[in-house]
């Protein structure tokens, strides 16, 4: 993930070690580019395993983290608003199911456990990006899934790549209010959080209907949600059509042309 968001980076400067490739054995032709990143990347997270129990080992994970959500996001792509409803309701359920009612089951919250990475037997991997609590007495951490930042991000990427294919500004496009309605969405969870004593509450409860109805509800008024829902793209007027009716001769003319050919 580290690498492929510097590679991206540092090709819009080092055009040419983007561009020049070699072939490696069994990893097929890589850019001079990619094989110059790759050792920091691997010094980097070798260098966050060794030291993350310590204070500040936070900033590299939270690194590494949003690295790989921005990679997925990259690869992984939602083709209309239907797929993107679909997944989200489907994760909307289940985090609620894994915050709330797995509790009463095993006794712990399973989706917070497996998030912080706890295991009796062996250091996990944290799913998570953290930030330090201000002025909290105790160090604690602020936390929130990836999932709940990948999950919504990947209709927000729909919305924005919807935008660009309709060449939409950033107010009449959907990404800025679907964007604006996650933060919203991510904003409410964290007052939620407090307002529980700090009991964990699942983000996609708050942030999937402030962005899928913000979607939709935009979709809707404009007259686009048929399209964001199937298409997932907008509709695209035909330029050669008026050229067509230019070149076709009205109806008076053809008939004076068969007027003059029959005499």
């Amino acid at each position: 993930g580290l690498q492929t968001c510097l590679v991206a980076i540092l090709s819009r400067w080092f055009t040419s070690a983007a561009g020049s490739f070699v072939k490696v054995p069994f990893f097929g032709a890589i850019s001079y580019l990619t094989m110059a990143v790759s050792p920091f990347c691997v010094v980097f997270a070798v260098l966050w395993a060794i030291y993350r129990q310590f204070p500040y080992a936070w900033i590299a994970q939270d690194i590494l983290g949003i690295a790989l959500i921005v990679t997925v996001i990259q690869i992984v792509r939602v083709p209309n608003l239907k797929v993107g409803s679909v997944l989200l309701s489907c994760a909307f359920l289940y985090d609620i199911f894994w915050v709330f009612v797995s509790k009463s089951l095993f006794h712990e919250s399973v989706m917070i456990a497996v998030a912080r990475g706890d295991n009796t037997d062996e250091d996990g991997v944290p799913m998570l990006l953290k930030i330090p609590r201000m002025f909290d007495p105790w160090g604690g951490y602020s936390i929130i899934g990836f999932g709940d930042i990948l999950l919504p991000g990947l209709v927000v990427a729909f919305a924005m790549r919807y935008d660009w294919a309709g060449k939409k500004s950033l107010r009449c496009g959907y990404f800025l209010w679907s964007a604006s309605a996650y933060g919203t969405g991510l904003l409410i969870t964290y007052v939620a959080l407090n307002l529980m004593d700090g009991h964990g509450q699942p983000a996609l409860l708050y942030i999937v209907p402030f962005t899928l109805g913000t979607l939709m509800s935009l979709g809707w008024k404009r007259g686009e949600l048929r399209n964001l829902w199937f298409k997932g793209e907008p509709e695209r007027v035909c330029t050669h059509q008026g050229y067509l009716q230019m070149a076709k001769p009205p109806p008076a003319a053809a008939a004076h042309d068969d007027e003059d050919s029959s005499s």
